[in-house]
C-alpha cells in the first residue's frame, strides 16, 4: 500500500519576508478607532484591510424610534467635527418632504455658518495632517484660526463642537448681536493666515517628499469607488453638491470648485486650502447680502411628513453627506439611512496604500480626512 508522506515543517513568521501588522484601533494617526490590518514586505505595504465598527451606536435605528424633531441631535454627532453641516442635511430632508418654505434669512445664516464650519473642519484636518507628517507649527496656527470660528458658534448656539444648530423650518434663534461684526472680522483676517500655511508647507522639501506622488488615485477609479468631496476633486473631477444641486442659499453665491491634477496627497492638500478660500468668499457674499425677516417658518406642532421616500444630500466638508428617509405618515420615520462620505472614501485606502511604505499609510489616512463617528454610526 502506497504511503503518503506528510510534510511536518512549515514556514514560520521569522522565515517569511511577510509580516501582518495592526495599526490601531488606538493609534493616534488612524484619526479615531480605526483598525488597519497591514500585510508588509519589509516596510512596503502589499495588502491592507480595514476593521471598523468600534464606535457603532445604532444611530439609524435609534432615529426610527424617535419623533422627527428629536432626531437632529443624533445627526450632529455623526461627524463631530462638522456638527453644523450634519444637522443641516436632516432638517432640509424633512423640510423638502413637507414642502416647508424656509425664510430667506434662515437660508443665508445657514450658508454662512456651514461654510464657517467647512473652514473649521479643514483647519483641524490641516492641523492633524501636518502633525502626522511632522509639521508641529502648523498645528498651532490652524487651531488658532479655528478657535475664532468656535467662538462664533458658542455665541450663536451655546456650544463649540456638537452644536445643535437648526430646527425643522429654520433656526431656533436669530443671529446674535454682533454676529456680522465677528464674521467680518474673521474673514478679513483669514487670507493672510492661509498664506502663512502655504509659506511653511507648499514648497517645503520634506512636505513635498511626503505628499507628492503618494496615495495616487486616478479620476476613473475615484468615480468607480464613489469618492466625493476633496478626495474626489483632488483627482480632477468637478463634482460639488453646492453647484450640482444647490441648497440653502448656494444658488445665489458665486464661487469656484478647486480641482487637482494628479490625484495625490499633495493635490488634495492644495484643494482643501483653496476650498477654505472659496468658503471665505461665500461667507463674505452672504454676510453682505444678508436679508432681514424671520428665521423660522410656520411648522405644525407635530411633524408628520407625507408617506413616501426621499433622498437629499449636501456638500459636507468631507464629501457628499446624504439622508435617505422613508416616511409612513406618522410622527416617526419608518426608515432612516445615512450616506456618510468618510465610509465611502475609506474604501479607497487599500488602492492608495499598496506599494507605499508604512509611514506613507499615515499620510494617506490623513489625506482622506475620515471621522469614525460617521463611518461606524
Amino acid at each position: 500500500m502506497h504511503q503518503v508522506e506528510i510534510a511536518t515543517t512549515r514556514e514560520t513568521l521569522y522565515d517569511s519576508p511577510e509580516m501582518v501588522l495592526n495599526m490601531g484601533p488606538q493609534h493616534p494617526s488612524t484619526h479615531g478607532v480605526l483598525r488597519v490590518i497591514l500585510r508588509l514586505d519589509g516596510e512596503t505595504v502589499i495588502d491592507l484591510d480595514c476593521d471598523i465598527g468600534y464606535l457603532h451606536r445604532g444611530m439609524e435605528k435609534i432615529a426610527e424610534n424617535r419623533q422627527y424633531s428629536m432626531i437632529a441631535p443624533y445627526w450632529d454627532r455623526l461627524d463631530y467635527i462638522a456638527a453644523v453641516s450634519n444637522g443641516l442635511v436632516w432638517v432640509e430632508t424633512v423640510e423638502q418632504m413637507m414642502g416647508l418654505e424656509v425664510p430667506p434669512r434662515a437660508h443665508y445664516i445657514r450658508t454662512i455658518l456651514t461654510e464657517l464650519n467647512r473652514i473649521a473642519s479643514h483647519l483641524l484636518w490641516l492641523a492633524t495632517h501636518a502633525l502626522d507628517i511632522g509639521a508641529f507649527t502648523v498645528l498651532l496656527w490652524a487651531l488658532r484660526e479655528r478657535e475664532e470660528i468656535l467662538k462664533i458658534f458658542e455665541r450663536q448656539f451655546g456650544a463649540r463642537l456638537t452644536c445643535h444648530a437648526w430646527r425643522i423650518g429654520g433656526m431656533p434663534n436669530d443671529a446674535y448681536d454682533g454676529f456680522e461684526r465677528d464674521v467680518r472680522q474673521f474673514i478679513n483676517n483669514f487670507p493672510k493666515r492661509v498664506e502663512e500655511y502655504e509659506t511653511v508647507l507648499s514648497e517645503n522639501r520634506i512636505w513635498l517628499s511626503r505628499t507628492v506622488g503618494i496615495g495616487v488615485i486616478p479620476a476613473a477609479d475615484a468615480i468607480a469607488i464613489g469618492l466625493s468631496g476633496p478626495a474626489l476633486r483632488g483627482s480632477g473631477v468637478a463634482w460639488d453638491v453646492r453647484k450640482a444641486r444647490p441648497y440653502a442659499a448656494y444658488a445665489d453665491m458665486d464661487f469656484e470648485v478647486p480641482l487637482g491634477e494628479n490625484g495625490d496627497t499633495y493635490d488634495r492638500y492644495l484643494v482643501r486650502l483653496e476650498e477654505m478660500r472659496q468658503s471665505r468668499r461665500i461667507v463674505e457674499q452672504a454676510i453682505t447680502r444678508l436679508p432681514d425677516g424671520p428665521v423660522m417658518a410656520k411648522v405644525p406642532k407635530i411633524i408628520k411628513p407625507p408617506a413616501g421616500d426621499y433622498y437629499h444630500s449636501i456638500e459636507a466638508p468631507k464629501g457628499e453627506l446624504g439622508c435617505y428617509l422613508v416616511a409612513d405618515g406618522t410622527s416617526s420615520p419608518h426608515r432612516v439611512r445615512v450616506r456618510p462620505p468618510s465610509l465611502i472614501n475609506l474604501q479607497a485606502l487599500r488602492q492608495m496604500c499598496i506599494g507605499h511604505l508604512v509611514a506613507d499609510v499615515v499620510a494617506i489616512i490623513g489625506t482622506l480626512d475620515i471621522v469614525l463617528g460617521e463611518i461606524d454610526r
